[in-house]
């Protein structure tokens, strides 16, 4: 199964709202290649999310309840979305500076392009997030 990181601003939407409102369309992703990304998600996807600003930080998981479809708030058949529910917040955040020093992570796009706000997470690189969650 794929798995991918969504960044969003904490301030803007959080993983604590998407808790609160149990679902949501996850939309305004503009960049090319974030596209192509949110394109290939299918139901069933497991997704991390980053809060990005003063944060900076891997919070929670979601899952993906709608595979890539047509924005329909937008007039622009390249504009997609996807529909997501949360599933659990991680034991603790994952700092953007922890990731950084884990060579466990070397060549994940959320360090190589770090503007990109849908993000090809690796099993490996998941289940790394995961451990380092439940450490400490």
């Amino acid at each position: 199964m794929p798995h991918f990181l969504f960044k969003t601003e904490p301030s803007t939407y959080s993983f604590a709202d998407l808790q609160r409102d149990k679902k949501t369309v996850w939309s305004g992703v503009a960049n090319a290649t974030a596209l192509i990304h949110l394109r290939s998600m299918k139901k069933g996807d497991l997704v991390l999310i980053y809060h990005t600003g003063n944060e900076k930080a891997c919070v929670g998981i979601a899952e993906v309840t709608k595979s890539a479809y047509p924005d329909p708030a937008e007039d622009n058949e390249k504009l997609v979305v996807v529909d997501l529910k949360p599933k659990q917040a991680l034991k603790r955040p994952v700092k953007l500076d922890e990731i950084k020093q884990d060579k466990a992570f070397i060549g994940w796009d959320l360090l190589r392009i770090n503007r990109l706000s849908v993000v090809p997470t690796s099993e490996t690189m998941w289940k790394r997030i995961l451990q380092i969650s439940a450490d400490k």
